[in-house]
């Protein structure tokens, strides 16, 4: 690290929004790709193929090294700074979503490399979220924005990518097949690492241990700092609670993505693009959800907030493929699904800003997204091989059912009161923006 704060644009010298806009740049661009992967992925193994159960194995090969690695990278972003992280690994995840297509086209991809390829995307992908999310409030004190602002992007800017990125993916996908679909994947990355590497000078980012205050430190070493964000968490009921909800929903809501909603689609001769446009519509939805949430959720109580939203985001979308309804009924449900879908994050970002100190943002926000995110490479694994041997419909119902289940019984513990009660992050520096209770639908 090398220049102090005034001399790279920290909040003691002069405003720049340039490496706000340039962090949110490069989230749009590599969530967007990531959505077009959603749909276009799936679908080519799910035609190349014809197995649900293989479809779920290659969700789980993408989504498995997603979660071990990133685990494992929150004291390093802590330590070395998240900007070198973010441009290499969104480079790597271009590289290997570039070779699917053409290793197809030369008739070499077999189904193993397949998932060597999708399993380099998914542990490249894990450290370059990580990162992104860790450079949002350090960009922001450079350019004098409020954290809140910054995060209300942040969230707004994923609801669009998603909107933009599941539409965007299923027209592809419709209109010349899932191939151009993954080229046009590995483009986004590629140019969310150009984003990182141009719009952010070196020295924009800090490390956690260059923070003021911390010279007087003694740094501590890998597995300290490791042991540091574990006994964080185990000193966080209503944090741990949280995760434990979500990584179920997680699961819940990567089998629907990888497995169930291809399924559907083909089964009920809507094709791909009817799955672009639940992904749009609900995106949609989330995004005017973000929009009123950042208005008027802080008036409201943060418990029923966060309860209603995933009362209209988990279930509803289950039951209704599982109904047989027409393709408008589907588009209604999932648009009302993602209004619902908007007031969470931003109410558990909330949360998480009075509770999680900044010197821990990457160990934190790794161990609680990993943990969060374990369900999930399971989800198209389980209920792809589920779906198999039941068929579509049985584990659309149980799905809904246990979705509905785990979000109302978890609002009924009683450290989950403690979410209306406003607590300060205990430390010196502004304390995370997001954290560990992410939701992957929401």
């Amino acid at each position: 690290m090398t220049g102090s704060p005034s001399e790279s644009g920290g909040i003691s010298g002069t405003r720049s929004l340039r490496p706000l806009v340039g962090v949110l740049t490069a989230m749009a661009m590599s969530l967007t790709g990531t959505r077009i992967s959603v749909v276009a992925l799936p679908w080519f193994v799910l035609v190349t193929t014809g197995s649900a159960g293989r479809t779920g194995l290659v969700a789980f090969c993408e989504m498995a090294p997603y979660v071990l690695v990133k685990v494992f990278t929150g004291p390093l972003v802590d330590r070395t700074g998240p900007r070198a992280v973010s441009w290499t690994t969104d480079l790597a995840s271009a590289t290997a979503a570039a070779a699917i297509p053409v290793l197809h086209v030369l008739d070499v991809l077999s189904f193993p490399l397949l998932l060597g390829l999708v399993a380099l995307i998914g542990a490249a992908r894990g450290p370059g979220d990580l990162a992104k999310e860790v450079m949002v409030p350090e960009a922001a004190e450079r350019g004098r924005v409020p954290l809140e602002r910054a995060t209300g992007l942040s969230g707004v800017i994923e609801r669009l990518a998603s909107t933009v990125g599941m539409a965007a993916g299923g027209s592809l996908v419709a209109l010349l097949g899932p191939l151009p679909a993954l080229a046009v994947n590995a483009g986004c990355f590629a140019l969310g690492s150009v984003v990182i590497r141009v719009a952010l000078p070196r020295g924009t980012e800090r490390s956690a241990y260059d923070a003021p205050g911390s010279a007087e430190e003694t740094e501590p070493g890998y597995w300290q700092r490791f042991g540091e964000g574990f006994a964080f968490l185990r000193g966080e009921p209503l944090l741990l609670t949280a995760i434990v909800m979500i990584g179920i929903t997680n699961l819940l809501d990567a089998a629907f993505t990888s497995v169930l909603a291809p399924v559907w689609a083909r089964d009920s001769g809507n094709g791909p693009t009817a799955i672009g446009l639940m992904g749009g519509v609900m995106g949609a939805g989330g995004v005017a959800g973000s929009l009123i949430a950042a208005v008027v959720a802080h008036r409201l109580p943060r418990r029923l907030v966060v309860l209603g939203g995933f009362l209209l985001a988990g279930a509803p979308r289950f039951l209704v493929l599982a109904s047989g309804a027409p393709l408008w009924g589907v588009l209604a449900v999932f648009a009302v699904s993602g209004f619902g879908a908007g007031f969470v994050n931003p109410v558990m970002g909330a949360v998480l800003v009075e509770r999680v100190p900044r010197r821990m943002l990457g160990r934190v926000n790794a161990l609680g997204d990993s943990l969060a995110w374990a369900g999930i490479p399971l989800g198209g694994l389980l209920v792809g091989a589920a779906v198999t041997a039941t068929g579509l419909v049985p584990m659309l119902l149980t799905c809904g059912v246990v979705y509905f289940l785990t979000t109302n019984l978890t609002g009924l513990r009683p450290e989950w009161r403690e979410m209306d009660r406003a607590r300060a992050a205990p430390d010196d520096y502004p304390a995370a923006p997001s954290g560990p209770s992410r939701s992957r639908a929401a």
